[in-house]
């Protein structure tokens, strides 16, 4: 028996007492956890394909240690403009190891949240808008009028 499970973006084919590394997973070393994002199951023969996941699946597994993985040196050189550049990386691993796969075992959907109660629609009140009136349009002519004269002044200067 197998499954396809996808554990921290990446998917995995396990099996049961298999140890598998996945990216860092948070829980201290011996904490049992469960992945219920499985994508297939082989039971003897009979494929179970879940669409995207399989509803009920779950797989238990245990967390054995924490580890990083090999150094990778990134290096980056431009020849002939005396650019070098050396980086490193080490990723954060965690080894588990999968205890049971099971296909009808995941815990129940959370109960359903109460809707809550529509709301009254709440019209609002818009003033209506004002239209430029004879007043208000008569001191802007007039001080584009008098920033005019001012310009000619200073010509006439």
């Amino acid at each position: 028996m197998y499954a396809i499970v996808e554990i921290a973006g990446q998917q995995f084919k396990v099996a049961k007492d298999q140890r598998i590394f996945v990216h860092r997973l948070s829980g201290n070393e011996g904490d049992k956890v469960e992945f219920d994002n499985v994508l297939l199951i082989d039971n003897g023969g009979k494929i179970n394909v879940g669409a995207p996941a399989v509803s009920g699946a779950l797989i238990k597994a245990q967390i054995e240690r924490h580890v990083q993985g090999d150094k990778v040196i990134v290096f980056k050189k431009k020849r002939r403009k005396g650019y070098q550049k050396s980086n490193g990386h080490r990723q954060k691993f965690t080894e588990i190891t999968i205890s049971d796969i099971l296909e009808s075992g995941a815990k129940k959907a959370a109960a359903p949240k109460k809707e809550a109660a529509p709301k009254a629609e709440t019209k609002k009140e818009t003033a209506p808008k004002k239209e430029a009136t004879k007043k208000d349009a008569a001191p802007k002519a007039a001080t584009k009028k008098a920033k005019a004269s001012d310009a000619d002044n200073k010509n006439e200067e």
